[in-house]
């Protein structure tokens, strides 16, 4: 029986022979390589090489479509590159999967496909392997095909990986907004759409459709890493929270999909309330301005602590791994003129907070705003630069202040450092777990340095008393 073009490529259906696969693969790969080599070309006047393309080591692949001293490709460029993809990446699974079938192959060998390097090593081998045979007495036998409950998972993740595709593009390089629905709404759809195709031609074990439902957020998490859209940081803590909302979302699906017939408008429905929801969040956007405080007490009095707050020397390395993993860290301070108007740069891993003076009352406070700020952290990544917008402006601290509070008569002083920061990410409740805590712990690297400065400072000068007898 024929089987027409669209059916081979993007079907799950028809079986797949080795000629097959062989011919569609290397024309296919000729046309993906042809498209994004122009496209290349057209946006940074570079020669997308034919090795480039084939590379394995995606951040060598991401250095061969920046532009001669351009630094990063256009953000506009590797969303078209991405979109581009998407649709070869699924003749490519699907393909691969009948193919592993029809050579009398495990189907889970299809997940190989999106491991570079491995995927081209899979692809000769089943380019090579004879189809299975049949028995003779069988002329009639019918075609080898994917498995009904895998066919049903993996229609189930390509759902939720386009759900989380398409709310990215609208919330994120759209409207701009890393709101809840994007956050909590989005993973909560994708594990309800996911779980409702696994169970809505035959019942899937509740076990089952969880994986199902939690893997389509990890691929499309692994997605936005391969897009150079995200780094592991941010992805890392993002996970909790969506998890737990595909899981939840992955109960109600099947449960509905198991319960009644329901007509196919209300998921659409469903799926329409997400970008609504989304345009209502950057249409009403407000940002609260939160404080986070952190305090210390230093064997040393306000007038020597004072002078290690307006500028202090080279802070050691970082031992903690949220600053080891790219978080940016305070290094050292430095104070242009004295009283109001002065600047304090304050020098991080990524770059220097610019804070003009508001308040200086010596040695009591010290106040400042933050005119300009570098990136919150160097993103983890297998690519030189990732295009998350929220590294410009999703974290911004507004101003600063340091309290000297002199404790015991003036001998010991009680050290307070505040931030005000806008946080434009939601939930808010959520994330402010890990701006909060980050905080914390940039103010607490800053406070204990200027104590070990300030109780030295004392401990040299009772030092030269004691040796001159005074």
């Amino acid at each position: 029986m024929a089987v027409s073009l669209p059916a081979l490529l993007f079907g799950l259906r028809a079986p797949v022979g080795r000629r097959a696969y062989a011919l569609a693969g290397v024309t296919l790969m000729a046309v993906k390589y042809s498209t994004d080599a122009l496209l290349v070309y057209l946006w940074t006047g570079r020669v997308f090489h034919p090795l480039d393309y084939l590379n394995p080591v995606l951040a060598m692949r991401a250095e061969a479509v920046t532009s001669e001293g351009a630094g990063a490709a256009p953000q506009t460029l590797l969303l078209l590159l991405a979109l581009l993809a998407l649709p070869y990446l699924w003749i490519g699974l699907s393909m691969t999967m009948r193919r592993a079938v029809d050579a009398g192959r495990s189907p889970w060998w299809s997940f190989l496909f999106f491991a570079p390097g491995v995927n081209l090593a899979l692809m000769v081998t089943l380019a090579l392997l004879p189809s299975r045979a049949v028995a003779s007495d069988a002329p009639e036998a019918p075609a080898p095909v994917v498995d009904a409950r895998l066919r049903s998972a993996l229609v189930g993740l390509v759902a939720g990986l386009a759900i989380a595709g398409a709310m990215t593009l609208l919330s994120v390089f759209v409207l701009g907004a890393y709101g809840a629905s994007l956050f909590m709404g989005t993973p909560l759809v994708m594990g309800a759409a996911a779980a409702w195709l696994h169970n809505r031609e035959h019942p899937r074990r509740q076990g089952e459709t969880i994986v199902v439902a939690l893997t389509s957020v990890f691929m499309a998490g692994a997605a936005l890493l391969l897009f150079a859209l995200e780094g592991i940081l941010c992805l890392t803590m993002a996970l909790p929270i969506a998890a737990v909302l595909a899981v939840a979302g992955a109960l109600v699906g099947r449960t509905i999909a198991l319960g009644a017939q329901t007509a196919r408008a209300h998921p659409i429905a469903l799926l329409l309330g997400l970008p609504l929801a989304s345009g209502v969040e950057s249409a009403v956007r407000d940002l609260p301005v939160h404080e986070v405080e952190t305090v210390r007490e230093i064997d040393a009095p306000p007038e020597v602590v004072w002078r290690h707050v307006v500028s202090f020397s080279e802070l050691p390395p970082p031992t903690e791994w949220f600053f080891t993993a790219g978080i940016a860290y305070p290094k050292r301070a430095r104070m242009e003129g004295t009283g109001v108007g002065a600047v304090r740069y304050c020098e991080f891993s990524t770059g220097a907070f610019v804070e003009p003076i508001t308040t200086w009352d010596a040695p009591h406070r010290l106040a400042f705003d933050v005119r300009s700020q570098p990136e919150p952290m160097t993103e983890l990544s297998p690519y030189a630069f990732v295009n998350a917008p929220h590294l410009d402006d999703a974290l911004r601290s507004r101003r600063g202040e340091f309290r000297l509070v002199p404790l015991d008569g003036g001998s010991r002083t009680r050290l307070e450092g505040s931030t005000w920061y806008t946080l434009d990410m939601g939930p808010t409740t959520y994330w402010r777990l890990w701006s909060d805590a980050l905080l914390h712990a940039i103010h607490g690297r800053v406070l204990d340095h200027i104590a070990d400065l300030a109780e030295t400072d004392v401990q040299g000068a009772q030092g030269v008393r004691s040796t001159t007898g005074q």
